[in-house]
């Protein structure tokens, strides 16, 4: 029996997707706050990519001085509410935190962090003042967590810049990729509008950057270009039958849900395929769309999965169950998918080997390939003198400038995907090449 009932109203869709990390009140905050040990060497700084003076921001916090807890916060990293929700804070600042070694719970490091960003956007405090004018224009293709990150450490050092972002709304994945019950669409678009307004950067939406002569245009009119474009859409399987009605990508289908929430057409019996993060978040999600059975299938054991532990808990916790050691071979069914057709397979010296006459059908009315995500090998071919690693990643050297000098970037497109912080961490790193590439 499903967990969820299925949800048909806005206010049912609330309810299913209720915040993992629900935004603190003062009261929460300052107890919260007062449990921190300030230690000396904090770990949890150790542990931030960005590295966030984290016990500064909390003692902030608690003294009741939020816009200086915020500033703090902003001051290492500019998506610091996205962050604050979305970050796998059990494995990076909370999981460093010494009360662990005391079986005591750690401090709520990240709701900490979205409350305080939270009070200055809605209050539209003016936190900074952008560097003294330099004369030289910058374009960044993306409005993701990168783009956007960039764009305000160049605003910092005094360079103009221009966003150029394919979609209507900005924030990358944290609008069109993150589970929505991590961050809302409203919290992604209101931070990223926020900074528009506390650095000037311009953002030009509906605006792809597709071919040669983009990039032409792009090279002729800016002193340097920032590629902050992230990854491509869900990689595909290649096994039959994966052109049938209800097979789509798991990325795909957050983005649907977060735009279309309890209209978006959901299984009833959903099988959601692979082990990472993303396949976490759909099945976690699938639940919470009311579906009657949802089967996490992984081709290796539980313990090689990529996903944390904490998210294939909470899917596990939402109604999801798993299937472990199964490899699909085929989609079946007519027009719509009926189920998929498994074999087992076995480990040998690290080697996946099938088990004659293991097969099996397990079936559904929905497939989400949680596979991973292609990279923009096509696009980024465009770009002359550009060099790619054999995974479609682009190359850089310390200061994330490109083979072609013009060019810089972070990210997904050069790391392969990680977190949203991680690509908040290394943009504003890119920004400060940017700036000594346009001093030379």
């Amino acid at each position: 029996m499903a967990e969820y009932k299925k949800p048909t109203t806005e206010a049912e869709f609330a309810a299913n997707f209720h915040p993992k990390k629900p935004l603190m009140t003062d009261t929460e905050a300052y107890y919260e706050s007062s449990r921190c040990l300030y230690c000396y060497d904090a770990p949890c700084i150790t542990a931030c990519p960005t590295g966030i003076d984290i016990p500064t921001f909390i003692r902030q916090i608690n003294n009741d001085n939020k816009d200086g807890a915020a500033k703090t916060i902003y001051d290492s990293n500019w998506m610091g509410h996205a962050c604050g929700n979305v970050c796998p804070t059990e494995e990076l600042c909370e999981g460093a935190c010494v009360y662990n070694h005391s079986d005591v719970k750690p401090i709520e490091i990240g709701r900490l962090q979205a409350h305080a960003t939270d009070k200055v956007i809605r209050s539209k405090k003016k936190l900074f003042r952008t560097g003294k004018d330099t004369g030289k224009k910058v374009a960044v293709i993306g409005a993701g967590p990168a783009g956007v990150s960039c764009a305000c450490e160049l605003r910092m050092l005094g360079h103009a810049v221009d966003i150029y972002e394919a979609r209507e709304k900005p924030s990358g994945l944290c609008v069109y990729g993150v589970a929505p019950y991590k961050l809302t669409n409203e919290e992604a678009v209101d931070e990223v509008t926020y900074l528009q307004e506390q650095f000037g950067f311009n953002v030009h939406y509906s605006k792809p950057v597709t071919g040669r002569a983009d990039f032409e245009k792009l090279e002729k009119d800016y002193d340097a270009v920032f590629i902050g474009i992230g990854l491509g859409a869900t990689s595909a399987l290649g096994i039959p039958g994966e052109e049938k009605q209800g097979v789509m990508g798991a990325l795909e289908f957050v983005e649907v849900l977060r735009n279309k929430h309890q209209a978006t057409p959901a299984g009833n019996r959903v099988i959601v395929l692979g082990g990472g993060n993303t396949a976490m978040d759909a099945a976690s999600e699938s639940c919470r769309m009311g579906a009657e059975s949802v089967t996490i299938a992984y081709r290796r054991g539980p313990e090689e999965m990529g996903a944390y532990s904490f998210e294939f808990d909470l899917a596990k916790k939402s109604g999801a169950k798993a299937l472990f050691n199964v490899t699909p071979m085929e989609f079946l069914g007519d027009g719509n998918v009926t189920g998929v057709k498994f074999i087992r397979n076995s480990s040998v010296n690290g080697k996946l080997e099938v088990i004659p006459g293991s097969e099996f059908v397990e079936p559904c009315d929905m497939v989400l390939l949680g596979t991973g995500q292609g990279k923009q090998v096509k696009l980024l071919e465009q770009v002359p003198g550009l060099t790619l690693d054999h995974k479609g990643r682009i190359v850089v050297n310390e200061q994330f400038q490109t083979t072609n000098a013009k060019y810089f970037t972070a990210g997904d497109a050069m790391n392969g995907g990680v977190e949203v912080v991680n690509a908040a961490a290394e943009a504003r790193r890119a920004a400060h090449g940017i700036d000594g590439y346009l001093k030379k």
